[in-house]
């Protein structure tokens, strides 16, 4: 590091200190040229991870609308809300290890690994997710996710002796 006094670069390390949860680390410097002393901050450059939507816009990731999503999907299901968190964060990690290279997920790449993780925990959650993620207009759209599952349907209970009892 440069000393802001004579521009000498040697330089030694006095004190580090974390700062704001672990994102930046201050440090105390002496200059070895001339003895004055300042401070200087390391912070990660984090490049913002970015969803590229159908239409070529890219917006940055926002997990709270993943989760969102994720949650509307199953509700009233048979998940705790810690069983949901680890998801969405499972998705997150997933997601970024995607884009890892250029820190950047295409929209539908998205969808489609939250659609494969609930549909691998619940069948009526994954339906719930499919049909805003798809668009379904009609319910020969519903029909044909539901075949694709392979859900059968159950017959309903029809009066008889066994009704009866």
């Amino acid at each position: 590091m440069r000393c802001p006094h004579c521009g000498n670069f040697d330089d030694k390390v006095i004190e580090s200190r974390t700062l704001a949860n672990g994102e930046a680390i201050r440090r105390r410097r002496e200059c070895n040229g001339c003895g004055f002393r300042f401070t200087s901050y390391e912070r990660i450059e984090d490049k913002p991870f970015m969803v590229v939507k159908r239409d070529g816009r890219r917006e940055p990731f926002d997990r709270f609308k993943l989760e969102r999503g994720v949650q509307r999907a199953m509700e009233k299901r048979p998940f705790s809300p810690m069983q949901i968190e680890s998801l969405v964060n499972d998705l997150e990690d997933r997601a970024e290890i995607m884009g890892r290279t250029n820190h950047e997920i295409d929209s539908r790449n998205l969808g489609d690994l939250v659609l494969e993780s609930i549909g691998k925990l619940d069948k009526v959650a994954y339906i719930r997710f499919a049909s805003v993620y798809r668009h379904f207009e009609n319910l020969e759209e519903f029909v044909r996710e539901i075949k694709k599952l392979g859900l059968r349907e159950t017959p309903s209970a029809a009066p008889g002796p066994a009704a009866e009892r």
